[in-house]
């Protein structure tokens, strides 16, 4: 933030204090009433929220004051202003709504009450500089209009109302007829028309399924241990979601951080709603149609999660906790003398002293300079753990650090606020005031000279022990920019506003290397600082199944690097289940194995001899898929896209597509089919159009269609989209262990005697920022084929980023019949008898008749290459 823009803030609120009226009236309610929906019953009635049954811990007499009746003041008829350029604003005595332009396709709609709205702040939003769009303002008597090159938004004036269209005139979306935009004290809610048609998805961190009509939900950070199915609310804020209506998309992101509350069909088919218990009704409207458009406008807006480090997107492992240093350094033993591939080992709670943050307990850990230098050589990194609570302790250098500088979070009284974590009664840094950020960064110098790679930050919704709301009190008070705002106003930012801290703290001390930080809770726009997890699951097969549509709707909500702790982290899982858990958590974005203090042993060879097998396996196939996921998360930086994509992104005119909860498509080609239920040897999968090739056994079918596979217990179902040409490598142990050699392309022609494919390929050094300074390498591979002839092409590399010398592989699959001849450029490459010979050959092609795949090795010079393979005529593939 500018320091101009700061002064404006500082001149607009009052001087260091107590909280302003208004705003303690927020709070008491908020305390009062932890969750209120709205209901429209012989007029609109308050109920409480099942998922806030707590309350129910606070005072009978606390809850006999809780008003039961909402008293909800509709905005009633407007004036309109004249139009200054890209935005109306709309007045009466009681509330000003301003809508603006942002692009041709980005409305922005905030409705303030008074003439004068509040300092205009977003912590979400960080793209404030949009291109001047065209916009053609109009209308007469009780109707304004606003229209671009893609929307048009029409404003009834009597009472007031608003309404999307697209320029072909179709209704996108309006306001409920009825109830429109209202508040109640402090409280607002905007109601808004529900097609009986219309599907909504997204909304962050939500268990259930992907499909969120008629379901209700809470945006209220929480520590949710043990949480199931019908938890609500979870550990992250995105009050985000897409409208998707016959194969045409929507979003609506309302950005408010208090305490806030989506209705999507609960109460009534006929509209949904979304408000929040202090702040404005303020939302971005984005048009699509189409729903990746949407996420990536959404994400354009908020930010988008950068490329992360190649070691943090490999396999980790974590329990709470592996301690003394004695454990940890038999784990590492462990995975090299399996064989198992694992890139990151974690550190929770115990390696502390006392639980201090930012501490060792040397009776556990006597040199951890030198045990983490010793496991770096083995190549793994440590990532330890850190939460917010700062242990009161006149003796303890972090908090004298933190009561000098005056960082802390204070009561309404102006002392430091007090509540109970791990070390006992602690303080919390005050993460909204730049400055205690600062400090807080600093914080991270000693554990980073000590070797510490990343940071794992815990606990920072924030969690209090032994209090009802399990967090701050709200009214205790926050910098928040001068405006010395309550808890209830920060509360749900607080754990992303502490990850940008920790990330720039890393950022300090290491410039040029890409930080991992992890974080259990965050606010929308926080995938720009820190990976996210989906907290203190279970260890059940009913999780594992959750886990899929949780974080398709994690990655619909811009979470990219996203995972749920494999195995379960709450009871302990079968060697079944956690096989499977592994089967599948290695599709996820972010892929740990955790689990809590006391449970069985959750090492991938806890299991018996059988399950280590698979399980090494099940690890390897990640390995091996690097090149592939490294290039969606670069396709992801760029444009928004999830890692792991829920199949309405590519189908969204496809209905059984759209609703499907339990498979998902990791990347752009690979579609997965986690095995979900114990005992299961085959498995239903849906295949939507086009054609797919079984990634085991090469088969092809063609979609749409519901097909039924083979899925033993050391196989999950995969396919691969016919056209795809997948990027892999040799299994290493760790990502830096080899440079990748040979770089294979796993090329699915498509079917038929013609087609064409391409993808484009992206490289760097995997750790640094120099990819931002063009040291990167970008390669278009591309694959024709005509009758009898198959084509494949590289393009020359272009940026300045260059590989060791390593050999260039294709491997084409489906070929029933062996080539007759390849050559590459003007020159006959020959054929070995077989995949030893050609694994030692600088060059050459082998024809596998078992597999019906032919291979061939090149070097990799970096210069453009054309591959001609010439092959017998032959009829195509029948599906089943």
């Amino acid at each position: 933030m500018s320091a101009g823009r700061l002064e404006n803030f500082k001149s607009a609120v009052p001087s260091k204090g107590r909280l302003r009226p208004p705003l303690q009236a927020a709070v008491r309610r908020a305390d009062e009433v932890a969750y209120a929906s709205v209901t429209l019953e012989a007029g609109l009635k308050e109920k409480f929220s099942s998922h806030f049954a707590l309350v129910l811990a606070f005072s009978a007499s606390l809850l006999a004051s809780a008003p039961l009746r909402a008293e909800w003041h509709g905005i009633g008829a407007m004036t309109a202003s004249p139009p200054a350029g890209n935005q109306i604003a709309f007045h009466n005595p009681q509330a000003t709504v301003t809508v603006t332009v942002l692009a041709p396709d980005i409305i922005r709609v905030r409705m303030a009450r008074g003439r004068t709205p509040a300092p205009d702040y977003s912590y979400a939003v960080v793209k404030t500089d949009w291109p001047q769009a065209a916009v053609e303002s109009g209308g007469s008597g009780g109707t304004r209009v606003m229209r671009t090159a893609e929307l048009e938004v029409r404003a009834q004036l009597s009472p007031f109302r608003l309404a999307f269209y697209d320029r072909g005139g179709r209704l996108i979306s309006k306001d409920s007829d009825t109830l429109g935009t209202a508040w109640d004290g402090a409280r607002v809610r905007s109601w808004k028309w529900m097609p009986p048609d219309e599907h909504y998805f997204g909304l962050g961190e939500k268990a259930g399924p992907l499909d969120k009509r008629g379901h209700a939900y809470v945006m209220w950070n929480t520590d949710a241990y043990g949480w199931e199915e019908s938890t609500d609310p979870l550990y992250e804020t995105i009050p985000f979601f897409i409208g998707l209506r016959h194969g045409r998309a929507y979003g609506i992101f309302f950005d408010n951080t208090w305490r806030s509350s989506f209705d999507m069909g609960a109460e009534s088919p006929q509209y949904y709603s979304f408000g929040a218990e202090g702040g404005d009704i303020n939302y971005y409207f984005f048009y699509g149609p189409d729903p990746k458009k949407v996420l990536g406008r959404y994400t354009e807006l908020v930010g988008r999660t950068p490329l992360p480090p190649r070691w943090s997107i490999a396999y980790h492992q974590c329990r709470y906790s592996y301690y003394p240093e004695s454990t940890v350094r038999f784990i590492a033993d462990n995975f090299r003398q399996r064989r198992i591939p694992c890139d990151a080992i974690f550190l929770d709670i115990h390696y502390m002293d006392g639980y201090r943050v930012f501490t060792w307990d040397k009776s556990r850990f006597p040199d951890p300079p030198r045990m983490l230098s010793d496991l770096r050589r083995q190549g793994f990194r440590v990532v330890t753990i850190i939460d917010p609570g700062i242990k009161v302790d006149p003796n303890y250098w972090a908090y004298q650090q933190g009561v000098a500088g005056d960082y802390f979070v204070k009561t309404p009284d102006g002392k430091p606020y007090v509540g109970k974590v791990w070390p006992g009664e602690s303080v919390f840094p005050d993460f909204t005031s730049d400055k205690a950020r600062a400090w807080w960064g600093s914080l991270y110098k000693g554990l980073l000279s000590d070797g510490v790679a990343g940071i794992w930050n815990d606990m920072n919704e924030p969690a209090v022990f032994e209090v009802p709301s399990k967090t701050m009190d709200l009214d205790a008070v926050h910098y928040d920019h001068g405006l010395d705002s309550p808890h209830a106003k920060v509360h749900n930012i607080y754990g992303m506003l502490m990850s940008e801290g920790t990330r720039d703290g890393l950022l300090s001390a290491r410039p040029d290397e890409r930080p991992l930080v992890i974080t259990r809770a965050t606010y929308a726009g926080g995938e720009r600082y820190a990976a996210v997890w989906t907290g203190d699951n279970s260890s059940t097969w009913n999780h594992l199944r959750i886990s899929l549509p949780e974080l398709m709707t994690m990655g619909l909500s811009g979470l990219a690097l996203a995972g749920a702790d494999v195995g379960g982290f709450a009871l302990s899982p079968s060697p079944e289940l956690y096989t499977r858990w592994l089967e599948a958590g290695v599709f996820y974005p972010y892929c740990r194995t955790h689990t809590e203090l006391g449970s069985r042993n959750q090492e991938p060879w806890s299991f018996g001899n059988r399950m280590e097998d698979i399980n090494r396996k099940s690890i390897e196939l990640r390995y091996r898929l690097l090149p592939y996921l490294y290039n969606a998360f670069h396709e992801s930086a760029e444009t928004g896209l999830p890692v792991m994509r829920a199949l309405l992104l590519d189908y969204s005119d496809d209905p059984q597509a759209v609703g499907q909860n339990e498979e998902f498509l990791f990347g752009d080609d690979l579609l997965v089919a986690p095995v979900v239920k114990d005992g299961e040897i085959k498995w239903g999968v849906y295949l939507p159009r086009g054609d797919w090739y079984d990634f085991w056994t090469d088969r092809r079918y063609t979609g749409p269609a519901d097909v039924t596979v083979d899925a033993p217990l050391e196989r999950i179902p995969i396919f691969v989209r016919a056209g795809a040409i997948v990027p892999t490598q040799q299994v290493v142990q760790y990502t830096d262990e080899a440079p990748i050699n040979p770089l294979t392309f796993e090329i699915y022609p498509l079917a038929g005697p013609d087609g064409n494919s391409e993808r484009d390929y992206y490289e760097d050094d995997g750790i640094s920022f120099g990819y931002q300074r063009g040291l990167a390498l970008r390669q278009r591979v591309s694959v024709s084929r005509q009758q009898a002839a198959m084509t494949v092409q590289v393009s020359v590399r272009e940026g300045s980023y260059k590989p060791p010398d390593r050999s260039l592989v294709f491997k084409v699959h489906g070929q029933p019949k062996s080539p007759v001849s390849i050559e590459a450029g003007e020159k006959v490459v020959e054929r070995v008898p077989s995949l030893d010979r050609l694994d030692q050959a600088p060059k050459g092609w082998f024809y596998d008749d078992n597999s019906n795949l032919i291979w061939i090795k090149q070097p990799d010079g970096g210069l453009a290459l054309t591959t001609r393979i010439a092959l017998e005529p032959r009829p195509g593939y029948d599906s089943p």
